[in-house]
């Protein structure tokens, strides 16, 4: 339902004028009176946003921490959503994001309770953040793992019955319904792109399909993830051809929260994604049908191709810390077998095409075999390209995939996403180079675009202490970071490089007798664990994703112990990277740990009351290489320990 302007506008006034005014009204009179701080920063930037909207153009808002840019976007993207009668959509880095958003207390009540609003927002979730009833039915009743089967009893009675009316449907199956599963399970019982929604027995009682009609309808605003955002650029198209909805409706605005983070999770919607088994499931059914026998020959030819190249992946790659990508050598062999399974993907598309003219196959096999071998087709041939694709190996309990990534997505971004019509605005505290967007701009392929940055307005010389210290052995680097939780009652953030890292000071900590409660990222739903850190005021949560998102002021958040420089992992998307720059480090590792280690710095003070130390680790190689370029992003002196 389209609610009214929270401000008057007759014919002859301009929306532009009044909004201009309304905006004024609300951060100079109506915040203040409600006790929030008169930010002229925050005023600064709420009219530089504004010629946004105005021009319909691309904007660049970088404010620092404690700005209040959250209540400023939300305000315009409210009020412009309401003039032109289509909802704006908020995409953020990650689901935590999106939870301080949305959360009880979040900025979203925040604002509704000071200007006396009803906003209609809803969620557009990832789709791997809802259960997936094809793999959990059967599933249940083949284990007898507790947290499994306590979700399968919590799903609602009428998607089982069959015989339900329509009206009985509502909402479920969401992560965050069942935080007492870890993520290792989560992967078991979730929504992964080997499942064919199209054609599954459960779609109209499928959690994600009812609540995505649910959010289609928002009046307001519509929040999702970078990665959601990206995937429903990437299908809209193809979702179209199929006679389906985009995964998102027309939009008045785009605002990219964490809007430093859009490049990759465009490089990683625009994947291509072969899953071992799903070539074999898709040519099997082509098989089963009453098919000639020299399409037979051509399909038993390609499908011992893919099981010798998938052979030969699996041989050859390696591991890589603090990656899920496993590295895959560019050999010969490797090379060989791609060519050859294309060739031969080729002769099965002209054996479809006899096929068809029998009538032995159903129109609908007809098309899902012709596009799923047309992917196939289209993703070896980026693979086979020198330095056009970046490619990896997936690994878990069940199954293997090959992962193909374009290196360079700004020519799709300017055609697909930036050539709208509608303001775009970037938002975050890390956007520029000292004030300078080019690299930003140029990576997204974004023309032209207005910005501007704005300093914190908190005081860090009184606010915030950052210590360095040298780490010359890792059994000992645990010691001090421990003795550091003791000497502050816990109350700490660590984190970490990646999992691997923070999985060894787990084994640590399992040998100490601590009095306050640890938590880590992944034994359970991310925004239960950060509402239980946020209330349990001793409590230590150790995270190797949270480097920014996380907004906990006061009592709980008084440390922040960052274990390792946040260097990016020397996997195949960072070594591409590495690969085509003059100096990879000043270029991509130096860039990246710097505007990471910003982020994790920014986790401590959150408001002007907040109080507390950093302590950074790292070894004396980095020390000398690297002190003088940390020290000029970091907003007190670092101190050395």
């Amino acid at each position: 339902m389209i609610k009214p302007l929270p401000f008057t506008i007759s014919k002859t006034e301009n929306f532009f004028d009044q909004l201009g005014d309304y905006v004024g009204d609300v951060f100079y009179d109506i915040l203040p009176e409600k006790g929030y701080e008169l930010r002229d920063e925050q005023i600064f930037m709420a009219f530089q946003v504004e010629q946004a909207f105005k021009q319909k153009k691309t904007i660049f808002a970088e404010a620092g921490v404690g700005t209040g840019k959250t209540f400023v976007y939300l305000l315009y993207a409210i009020c412009y959503a309401r003039y032109m009668r289509k909802p704006a959509i908020i995409s953020c880095a990650d689901e935590t994001l999106i939870e301080q958003l949305v959360k009880e207390g979040g900025d979203i009540e925040k604002l509704q309770k000071a200007l006396g609003l009803q906003v209609d927002v809803r969620l557009a979730k990832a789709r791997e953040q809802y259960v997936c009833m094809k793999k959990l039915d059967p599933l249940s009743n083949q284990t007898d793992d507790e947290d499994i089967l306590r979700v399968h009893d919590e799903i609602p009675n009428f998607v089982y019955d069959q015989s339900t009316s329509m009206n009985a449907f509502k909402s479920y199956g969401d992560r965050k319904e069942y935080p007492w599963v870890p993520n290792d399970k989560w992967e078991q019982i979730a929504w992964d792109p080997l499942q064919q929604c199209s054609t599954c027995d459960w779609r109209h009682r499928c959690g994600q399909t009812l609540n995505r009609e649910y959010y289609r309808h928002a009046g307001d605003l519509i929040i999702c993830s970078h990665d959601f955002y990206m995937e429903h650029v990437w299908t809209k198209e193809s979702r179209k051809r199929e006679g389906q909805l985009p995964l998102l409706p027309e939009a008045s605005c785009v605002v990219f929260d964490e809007g430093h983070l859009l490049e990759f999770a465009a490089q990683k919607a625009l994947t291509y994604r072969f899953h071992s088994e799903t070539l074999t499931t898709v040519l099997t059914g082509y098989m089963s049908q009453d098919v000639r026998e020299e399409s037979l020959f051509a399909i038993e030819e390609l499908l011992a191709l893919h099981d010798e190249w998938f052979e030969v992946l699996r041989e050859t790659a390696k591991q890589v810390e603090g990656s899920q990508r496993r590295e895959v050598p560019r050999t010969k062999e490797m090379q060989a077998l791609a060519s050859k399974m294309d060739k031969q993907v080729q002769i099965i598309l002209e054996q479809l095409v006899f096929d068809s003219e029998l009538f032995v196959l159903e129109d609908y096999h007809i098309k899902m075999i012709e596009e799923y071998l047309e992917f196939f087709s289209y993703g070896l041939s980026i693979l086979l390209k020198e330095d056009e694709g970046i490619f990896w190996l997936e690994e878990n309990a069940t199954e293997t995939s090959f992962v193909i990534m374009p290196r360079l997505v700004e020519d799709i971004l300017k055609k697909e996403v930036f050539t709208q019509n509608i303001p775009f605005v970037f938002s975050s505290a890390t956007l520029s180079r000292n004030k300078d967007f080019s690299y930003m701009s140029n990576s997204l392929g974004i023309d032209e675009a207005l910005s501007f940055s704005v300093e914190s307005p908190f005081d860090y010389e009184e606010q915030m202490n950052i210590y360095g210290h040298i780490d010359e052995d890792e059994e000992k680097k645990w010691e001090e970071i421990g003795s550091k939780l003791v000497e502050n009652d816990g109350r700490s953030l660590i984190l970490f490089s990646s999992v691997e890292e923070m999985n060894r000071f787990r084994s640590f900590t399992e040998q100490q007798n601590w009095l306050f409660q640890m938590i880590y990222e992944g034994d359970g739903e991310i925004s239960e664990a950060v509402k239980e850190f946020q209330f349990n005021e001793t409590t230590v949560l150790c995270s190797y994703h949270l480097w920014e998102g996380l907004d906990v002021p006061g009592q709980s958040l008084t440390q922040v112990l960052i274990s390792s420089l946040p260097f990016p992992p020397q996997d195949p998307v960072f070594k591409a990277k590495r690969m085509h720059a003059l100096d990879p480090v000043e270029e991509v590792d130096a860039p990246y740990m710097l505007l990471r280690l910003r982020q994790g710095i920014g986790r401590l003070i959150r408001s002007s009351e907040d109080k507390g130390a950093v302590h950074i680790w790292m070894n004396r190689a980095q020390k000398e290489k690297h002190e003088a370029s940390i020290q000029e992003v970091f907003p007190v002196s670092l101190n050395w320990q």
